[in-house]
């Protein structure tokens, strides 16, 4: 599983662990049942303390994405379709209101927004 962690940012790195594995999962890059590498593992493919990636894990676990089971490993939870569509309406706000913040920047009236949105959701 290929994940990219940055230093740079402001965003922890089990944060970074935490929304890469929920978006795989979402997009359905990660199927229920599909095993997880083990904490270990994962935190020595990225050069990381065993202790984040245990954060991750367990609030990918809190957050009902994972299951984990003692001595056999991690795997992706059975999705709730409620819980991945509030997930996805929340991607959608966030770059919403991205888009809107650039518009008013540009001087794009909510019209011509509007009438982009409708072209693209054509496509």
């Amino acid at each position: 599983m290929e994940l990219y962690i940055s230093n740079a940012g402001q965003e922890p790195i089990y944060a970074q662990i935490t929304r890469q594995i929920q978006n795989k999962i979402l997009s359905g890059e990660l199927k229920e049942g599909d095993a997880l590498p083990s904490i270990r593992l994962l935190a020595k493919e990225l050069r990381i303390s065993v202790i984040t990636t245990k954060r991750a894990y367990d609030d990918l676990e809190a957050a009902g994405y994972i299951l984990t089971q003692p001595g056999r490993g991690s795997f992706v939870a059975p999705q709730n379709p409620s819980l991945v569509r509030e997930e996805s309406l929340k991607q959608v706000e966030e770059c919403l209101t991205g888009a809107i913040d650039a518009a008013r920047r540009g001087g794009i009236t909510r019209e011509e927004v509007l009438q982009t949105l409708n072209l693209l959701w054509e496509e």
